[in-house]
Order: C-alpha cells, then sequence, then structure tokens
C-alpha cells in the first residue's frame, strides 16, 4: 500500500514497463497502511522494508484502532503495522533508525511487544548515512513471527557494521563485499537458527540474552567496540567536491527519468 500518489503510480508503470499485472490484482494499492485500510490488508509470509521516517501529517496519531500502542513517531507505528502482518512464521527484514531501538515510554512497549510476539534473532547495525540522510544510524531487524503471542524472543544477536568502517558515499560505495562477513555470521538459515559463535568483546557478532536486554530498560541500541573512524577535519572534502557529487547524483536521477519516459513513449519538454 502506498501512501504517495505519485509513487503508486511509478509502482504500477514499473509492473506494467515488465508485462505484469497492473489492475486491481497487482496487489499494489494506493492508500494509508497507518490507517484503517492497512487493517485490511492479507497476512504476509515475508515482509522486507524501510519505512519513512518522521512525524505522521504534522503529528497527528494513526487512526489504526488495531494498534495497542498509539504513536506519532511514523518508524514505531509501522513497525507495529509489520510485525502484526505477518502470519505465524513469516519473517520480516526491517530498515529502521537508531530511535526506535532506545527511544522509551512507548518506543519500550513496542519493543517489549515485538520480542514477545516475534522472535527477534539479529539486528546488523548499518554504517552512517546509507540509508534516508547523510549522519542517519539505521539498522536492519531480522524477526520471525511466533505461533504464540508471549516470550518468543529468548536472546538477540547483534553484528555491528558500523564501528571502524569507512564513510561511506560515492567516493567510498557499500557493496555486497562488505556484507560477507556479516552473510557468514548469519548463517544459511534465514530465520536465524543456524549455528552461531560469539565474537566476543573484540568482535562484531555477539548475543545478547532477554534478560540482558530487560535490564538495559529494553533498549536495543547495543554497541561496544571503540570506534576509531571517526573523520577527521581534514579528511572532510571541500565543499566544492561535496556539491559536484551532489550535481552527479540529479543528473543522474534526470537522465533515469528520460529514459524511462522514452520507454513510455513520452516526449520530454526541452530545457
Amino acid at each position: 500500500m502506498e501512501l504517495v500518489q505519485a509513487a503508486h503510480r511509478l509502482g504500477l508503470m514499473n509492473l506494467m514497463l515488465h508485462d505484469l499485472d497492473s489492475d486491481e490484482n497487482s496487489g499494489i494499492r494506493y492508500g494509508d497502511t497507518l490507517s484503517s485500510e492497512g487493517q485490511k490488508m492479507p497476512k504476509a509470509d515475508l515482509i522486507l522494508t524501510n519505512p519513512p521516517f518522521g512525524t505522521k501529517k504534522g503529528g497527528g496519531l494513526p487512526t489504526r484502532d488495531d494498534f495497542t500502542y498509539p504513536t506519532s513517531n511514523k518508524q514505531l507505528a509501522f513497525l507495529q503495522h509489520i510485525y502484526r502482518a505477518l502470519k505465524p512464521g513469516g519473517r520480516a527484514a526491517v530498515v529502521l533508525p537508531d530511535n526506535v531501538l532506545f527511544e522509551s515510554n512507548v518506543g519500550a512497549d513496542i519493543r517489549r511487544d515485538l520480542m514477545d510476539k516475534c522472535n527477534l534473532h539479529t539486528i546488523l547495525r548499518l554504517p552512517t548515512g546509507i540509508f534516508y540522510a547523510q549522519g542517519v544510524k539505521t539498522n536492519v531487524l531480522f524477526f520471525t513471527r511466533g505461533k504464540t503471542d508471549k516470550g518468543n524472543t529468548t536472546g538477540v544477536w547483534v553484528y555491528d557494521l558500523r564501528a571502524n568502517m569507512p564513510q561511506f558515499g560515492k567516493r567510498t560505495p557499500l557493496t555486497r563485499q562488505h556484507f560477507g562477513e556479516f552473510e557468514a555470521a548469519y548463517g544459511s538459515n534465514p530465520d536465524g537458527s543456524a549455528k552461531r559463535t560469539d565474537a566476543g568483546e573484540e568482535g562484531r557478532f555477539r548475543y545478547f540474552t532477554r534478560k540482558e536486554i530487560a535490564d538495559r530498560n529494553d533498549s536495543l541500541d547495543i554497541a561496544w567496540l571503540r570506534d576509531e573512524s571517526d573523520v577527521a577535519d581534514g579528511d572532510v572534502a571541500k565543499p566544492e567536491v561535496l556539491a559536484q557529487e551532489v550535481i552527479d547524483e540529479l543528473e543522474g536521477a534526470l537522465n533515469e527519468l528520460r529514459s524511462l519516459m522514452e520507454e513510455l513513449g513520452v516526449e520530454a519538454a526541452e530545457e
């Protein structure tokens, strides 16, 4: 379900370009997931998503009456929607900013509810600035919906791919290769049940029991490595270099849009 009409149209357009159904059977709906429309969506076996961030419509509360914990925080509201939308045994991987992991009050309540209803087995701490905007710190939460609604998380594995990593961007792109060690540590079972090894305080992969997390007021913002990768002032790119990178990114996006318009047989306006 997509709230922004232009993005919804682009989704349907993408289906058309790939000769897939783009009518009501496509599964791409126009509407507000955080309203009563979202309650009508069918349960899912698998959810992969990075929800929008910020507050909903100027701070208004979502109108979902099935949410146990009302909140104007979009990520916390979407997180409730996601784990409620999974079938028993259904899996999810969700990109969320750091504040979801440590926010108190309703944030802690939602994390407890998540860990009760689901097995939150793995958290991947991502390098800074690769999602949303430069400087925003994000994580991927991997969890499986339980067959009951209580006590599904007995412990959480945390992989730190943030500490002592380079500053990723156009000059240093993040590639699949950077995730190789995480994939090996994660294991072959998608539900996180493969045999794993705690790498200790000097390693990137560690295990924390549910009690240890509860003792932290159910904060999932867990870091243990000393980060030596802070950029020194002299290493920051010059303003003109950063400006050129922005221009290059925008021009690349415009070229992709022009190519798409050509495929659709639409003539771009003269500059």
